[in-house]
């Protein structure tokens, strides 16, 4: 489904991205693990196209996207829900998931019903203001505003930063049953090793700009082992 082929990116004069290379297939989940400053970020950021590209290609189901912007690429089933959330606060809960519908162009609400299947958290708020929320909440809702628009591929950065325990359980459980259902394929970048390992299949390991290897399958629930890989503690 996604094939990222010697991608290189940065900002300004400073090169980041050097070289990636990466394929990730139809419902499969992939992590990226890799300290701060290590390009996670702006690899997802190049990826939905808010960061052009300085060399390499990106291909979503055999269509060269490398010039695409953000919009067209999300009408193509890119989805991408940014650390720190970025939900429309001032917006009821309502509000925001039927932003997520425009890309679509659908306005017919039954979707947003059935979503609200796999998110029964937000049903009681949906007429609360999304900056009225708690953390958790409002991570719940940008995912629910992500999936409204039924991409076949979503990005994540950082979803379990500053959130509750029970929360981050909850959005392990539901991405595990959209994949499966959607077979939606998710790019994944997190701290959290326990997370990760919940909802990768496999781990790539971001260092300086490109990737520095990949944690076997068999080790992702092994969570001194990966931060063995990685340098990363959970």
């Amino acid at each position: 489904m996604l094939e990222v082929s010697k991608l290189s990116a940065g900002y300004g004069a400073i090169p980041i991205l050097h070289g990636i290379s990466l394929a990730i297939g139809e419902g499969e989940s992939v992590g990226i693990l890799g300290h701060n400053g290590m390009g996670k970020t702006t690899l997802l950021r190049t990826l939905i196209g808010a960061l052009r590209a300085t060399g390499g290609t990106v291909r979503l189901n055999g269509q060269d996207i490398t010039r695409y912007a953000p919009h067209a690429r999300a009408r193509l089933g890119m989805a991408y829900v940014p650390q720190g959330r970025e939900i429309f606060p001032a917006l009821s809960v309502m509000d925001n998931l039927r932003m997520g519908l425009v890309k679509t162009g659908e306005r017919d609400l039954r979707s947003i019903d059935a979503l609200l299947e796999d998110f029964p958290r937000l049903k009681s708020l949906l007429d609360r203001a999304g900056g009225s929320l708690s953390g958790g909440e409002q991570q719940l809702l940008a995912l629910a505003r992500a999936l409204a628009g039924k991409p076949t591929l979503l990005l994540l950065d950082e979803p379990t930063e500053g959130i509750q325990p029970s929360i981050i359980e909850e959005i392990a459980h539901t991405l595990a049953l959209l994949r499966e259902r959607m077979k939606l394929a998710i790019v994944l970048v997190e701290q959290n090793l326990e997370f990760i390992a919940a909802v990768s299949e496999r781990v790539v390991v971001i260092k300086r700009g490109q990737i520095g290897g990949e944690v076997p399958r068999e080790h992702l629930g092994d969570l001194q082992i990966m931060s063995q890989y990685t340098g990363v503690h959970g």
